[in-house]
């Protein structure tokens, strides 16, 4: 994303509201992870060295994208086996698209829902990329 913040609401008579690009994608993140059969969020390297350090991305695992008609959010999960995966994609993006209008009142256009991995239970994951 190209912009620093994003104009939520037009200048009024108290002044104008922006919100970073990363407040969207903590947003998000933690909407998706709150989803049931979401295993984990599967982020990029800086932020899996970050995890490690520590620091805990809310934000991973998702891209947040600004076009003309508002927002599109894409969300790389790993799902828990046994799941039924088009009914957590389509909560995932239920939850996501409330999330992000009820807080932000930004106009979500899409939710991508990008299912990269199975958690098998008691055992490692097995990663689709």
């Amino acid at each position: 994303m190209d912009e620093q913040h994003l104009n939520v609401t037009e200048s009024s008579a108290l002044g104008s509201v922006e919100i970073a690009p990363e407040v969207i994608e903590v947003i998000a993140g933690i909407a998706v992870s709150e989803v049931k059969g979401v295993a984990e969020m599967r982020g990029n390297f800086a932020s899996g060295v970050a995890e490690k350090l520590g620091k805990k991305s809310h934000g991973k695992g998702v891209k947040v994208d600004l076009i003309e008609e508002g927002v599109v959010i894409e969300a790389f999960v790993v799902m828990d086996y046994g799941i039924s995966i088009p009914d957590a994609a389509e909560k995932i993006q239920e939850n996501t698209r409330q999330a992000l209008e009820n807080m932000t009142s930004l106009s979500v256009k899409e939710v991508n829902v990008h299912v990269v991995g199975v958690q098998m239970e008691g055992k490692e994951q097995d990663t689709f990329e």
